[in-house]
């Protein structure tokens, strides 16, 4: 079986192949609900990472895979198809929270302080004070470095994988995530 990702299994199949029964419009819907079904968890997880609220999550998650649907005749297959799939998410997240904060004449910063204050009436929420301080330790972070650390600490994902995704070596990758950690550091021992 082919591995497409170290957490998640699609099916028992050659990727190319796979994305052949998407394209073809006799298997496309049963290979759309078996990508659904390898990829809704953790794109959920990803978008929740940067959005922080889970009716919000769900509207990016829907667009994203609307988006996948739509766009999938034009993957050339340049990279795998998760860090496509995971590319669409992260800008369908980022251009969601810009939207939403200039809808509310807010900066990003200012939405998503709210959204983590809201975290704790939150009920897919189950963090404690400590997760809500690392959450606002992370948004005082550069948009790329949120993301790096986010993708890296919270999804485990491989720096091999963030790199396909964001179009970022790994060595930048390394020294980012590097940076971050050091400046959530010195937020979390402040009080």
């Amino acid at each position: 079986m082919k591995e497409f990702h170290s957490n998640y299994k699609i099916i028992a199949l050659p990727e190319e192949e796979f994305i052949q029964l998407l394209l073809n419009p006799k298997t496309q819907n049963e290979a759309f609900q078996k990508l659904l079904f390898t990829y809704q968890k953790p794109l959920y997880n990803h978008i929740r990472n940067i959005v922080l609220n889970h009716d919000d999550t769900n509207d990016v998650l829907q667009n994203t895979f609307i988006k996948v649907f739509q766009h999938l005749k034009n993957f050339k297959g340049e990279s795998k198809l998760f860090s496509w799939m995971y590319r669409i998410a992260t800008n369908e997240a980022l251009s969601f929270l810009n939207q939403k904060a200039k809808k509310n004449g807010i900066s990003s910063e200012t939405l998503q302080n709210k959204a983590i204050d809201n975290l704790k009436s939150d009920p897919y929420f189950d963090g404690n004070e400590i997760q809500i301080k690392l959450h606002k330790a992370i948004i005082a972070l550069p948009e790329k470095q949120q993301l790096i650390f986010k993708m890296k600490y919270f999804e485990e994902l491989k720096y091999e994988e963030i790199s396909e995704i964001l179009g970022t070596s790994v060595g930048a990758l390394k020294a980012s995530y590097h940076i971050a950690v050091k400046k959530i550091e010195a937020f979390v021992t402040t009080d």
